[in-house]
């Protein structure tokens, strides 16, 4: 019980359904409320794939790549050590510059899909939450009993992101929506 309360609030914290809540307001503002609730199951379910993928492939992926788990937590750690520095400091201006030239190449090439990037990857399914499903399911330490009860509050706490249509976004809808 105290483990899956602890994989719990881990998957939680690292998935963060509701800190995807402003990405979704943002990237969904102009879409009637059924597209948003379209999009919102869309990427609940991608991001479920991925970390699923993960689940079951990533330590064998690590393994095959001959890297090991703890090897893989430092270099994890220290990604996240990155962005953090990026969240306290922001980005250089070159690097905004940059990205702003390759939006605009992108955006004549081709239009994408707001549930795949930015909602299921990287918001849902982040670097962080990979490195999390991976390790709480580690062959090693956790039985496949174990690994499946992982599975399913991976999969609940998926299932949170898409009841996370705020009422507030409603607001932006057209009358005639």
């Amino acid at each position: 019980m105290n483990n899956l309360l602890e994989h719990f609030v881990t998957l939680w914290v690292v998935i963060d359904p509701i800190g995807t809540i402003p990405v979704f307001i943002a990237v969904t503002a102009g879409l009637r409320a059924a597209a948003r609730r379209k999009t919102a199951m869309l990427a609940s379910l991608i991001s479920a794939g991925v970390l699923l993928f993960f689940l079951v492939f990533g330590q064998l992926l690590i393994e095959a790549l001959d890297i090991g788990l703890n090897s893989f937590q430092v270099a994890g750690g220290i990604i996240l050590f990155l962005f953090a520095l990026t969240m306290i400091f922001g980005e250089s201006k070159q690097e905004i510059e940059q990205r702003a030239a390759e939006d605009d190449k992108e955006d004549k090439i081709h239009t994408h899909n707001p549930a795949i990037f930015p909602l299921a990857v990287p918001s849902l399914a982040s670097p962080g939450a990979m490195l999390a499903i991976v390790i709480l399911t580690d062959n090693h330490r956790y039985s496949a009993a174990d690994q499946g009860i992982t599975a399913l509050v991976m999969l609940s706490v998926c299932q949170s992101a898409l009841n996370n249509d705020p009422p507030s976004a409603s607001k932006f809808d057209p009358p005639w929506s």
